[in-house]
């Protein structure tokens, strides 16, 4: 006996003509993931040739002419002709990794042997590198494809400006730092420019535009990627790592650039502890049972910073974690910006000589070489390069730091940095967590007519606490102030806890979705990509 209501055969067919009415499942390129973007191209709805142009379209609109956000150093004028081949290749072969065909915005202390790598300075204008940096390598070999070099801190120090680059401005406000080193590379990120971009970090230079610009960023632990290739500022502390807009792109970035390099010994740390793919464990549940220690040392700057921090710590007991309070001791939280400079001043002194000698015999050979031209360039051009009195005047206070076998320095190599990650490793195990968690930065993105901040950072800035230890920092946006500001908070764990790290940064994303889109640079006609 039929049941009352509509035949089925009725309902049937208005379902089918419903659901072939439909409209296709679409992502905007903002929000769209590796994942999604794999998606589409296996669907044959996406080319790489057409991803880049929809990313040339936002640097377009957003770079030189609108909001004016300054990022870019240099395109890539190739990068049209190389997603051609990756499409013809992904269709006779297959593709080469999950970066097959995805455009990578790196900052401009990468080598690259076909763009100009200059560290933002007038110094190294024009100057080509021999070889690509090795992860730039690894990269492209993966199939990503090189789109830009973008503005940092001259020299990946002081101010978010180079004397080259000029100022990059902060896309959620216009009128707020982006922060530094790699301020063009969270300016780019968030600006949907690429999917993913390479920073490097020596004391925060990844993390602090990670979170001053809204998106995901991470410190790897230092010697899990290699440094060869990169414009040094300490390799004691320096380490690249990925910047993007969702935890599971950092993961899928991470994993194709891991490995021992035998130009940097110090990739030797990482054997048998790497992985190559970081994306198949992420778990959105990782945050149930964990034990996650927050870091009130450096809360009470920012009210408004607080505030969103105390919501993050809510929605992970939400989500299953144990939240304890950790401090720091007073000595290390007082005297971790002298450790820093001890360390980071010789070092550059002595290490950009080195890579100096790499390039052609036009370049400046060593610090006073840099110091001399900078004191002949006292004048803005009228292509807009200016003076940089802030990171030159530092020149002059790293030659005079001593060398590298000065008690100055070698007091704090030997005894201070492995006393640093000794108490670190201690607090971890005697509270038995799996991270501790910390307001990346304490107060919203300063002022760009703010004074910089003193080099090393101050008592304030938990940043360059992760640096001495070597240990890994992952950062992912945590919510808004009261005037539309991003705060990001840090997942800080010891080393080679990528892992976790990712996982339970991962689960904190999914559990809040409190990244959003800059105000200054809206959605395009063409970001829309369609799924299957």
């Amino acid at each position: 006996m039929q049941r009352s209501g509509f035949p089925r055969q009725l309902v049937l067919a208005v379902l089918s003509i419903a659901l072939a009415g439909a409209a296709p499942r679409t992502v905007d390129l903002d929000s769209a993931t590796v994942a999604d973007l794999n998606a589409a191209f296996a669907s044959g709805a996406l080319t790489s040739e057409k991803l880049v142009e929809m990313c040339l379209a936002r640097i377009h609109a957003y770079d030189r002419q609108g909001p004016g956000l300054n990022a870019v150093m240099a395109l890539n004028p190739k990068a049209l002709e190389t997603a051609r081949a990756l499409d013809a290749e992904r269709k006779a072969k297959g593709p080469r990794s999950a970066l097959h065909g995805i455009p990578v915005v790196l900052k401009d202390n990468f080598n690259t042997n076909d763009l100009p790598t200059t560290a933002g300075s007038v110094l190294l204008e024009g100057s080509i590198p021999p070889a690509d940096a090795y992860l730039v390598k690894r990269l492209r070999a993966a199939g990503a494809i090189i789109l830009a070099k973008v503005n940092m801190s001259e020299f990946a120090s002081a101010g978010a400006y180079s004397s080259l680059g000029g100022q990059s401005k902060n896309p959620h406000d216009l009128l707020r730092s982006p922060s530094g080193s790699s301020g063009g590379v969270g300016v780019a990120i968030a600006a949907a420019y690429a999917p993913i971009g390479m920073g490097t970090d020596t004391g925060g230079s990844i993390r602090g535009p990670s979170t001053s610009n809204g998106i995901v960023g991470l410190k790897p632990t230092h010697g899990l990627l290699s440094r060869e290739g990169i414009v040094p500022l300490a390799l004691s502390f320096d380490t690249g790592g990925p910047m993007t807009r969702s935890v599971y792109d950092v993961a899928a970035a991470l994993g194709v650039m891991t490995g021992i390099d035998a130009a940097d010994p110090a990739t030797k740390k990482s054997e048998g502890k790497f992985k190559t793919d970081y994306t198949s464990s992420l778990d959105a549940n990782a945050l149930r049972g964990a034990r996650i220690g927050i870091a009130r040392d450096f809360m009470g700057a920012d009210s408004d910073v607080d505030w969103v921090i105390e919501s993050a710590l809510r929605a992970m007991r939400r989500a299953g974690a144990t939240v304890v309070d950790v401090r720091f001791p007073k000595w290390l939280i007082d005297s971790k910006g002298e450790f820093y400079n001890a360390i980071r001043y010789p070092e550059f002194a002595a290490q950009i000589k080195d890579y100096l000698a790499t390039l052609g015999p036009q370049s400046p050979k060593n610090i006073d070489d840099l110091i001399e031209r900078a004191s002949r360039f006292t004048a803005p051009r009228a292509d807009g390069a200016r003076p940089n009195p802030s990171r030159w005047s530092l020149f002059k206070r790293e030659a005079e730091s001593g060398t590298l076998d000065d008690y100055r320095y070698t007091s704090v190599r030997d005894h201070g940095l492995p006393l640093v990650r000794e108490v670190v490793e201690g607090l971890l195990a005697s509270q038995q967590l799996d991270a501790i968690v910390y307001p990346t930065s304490p107060a919203r993105p300063p002022l760009i007519s703010a004074p910089p901040a003193a080099p090393g950072g101050g008592r304030e800035s938990p940043a360059n606490i992760a640096n001495p230890t070597g240990f890994p920092d992952l950062i992912v946006p945590a919510g808004f102030t009261g005037d539309r500001l991003p705060v990001g908070i840090s997942f800080f764990g010891p080393a080679f806890s990528e892992q976790k790290l990712l996982s339970l940064g991962y689960s904190f994303e999914q559990a809040t979705k409190a990244r959003r889109r800059p105000v200054n640079a809206p959605a395009l006609e063409t970001d829309t990509i369609r799924l299957p």
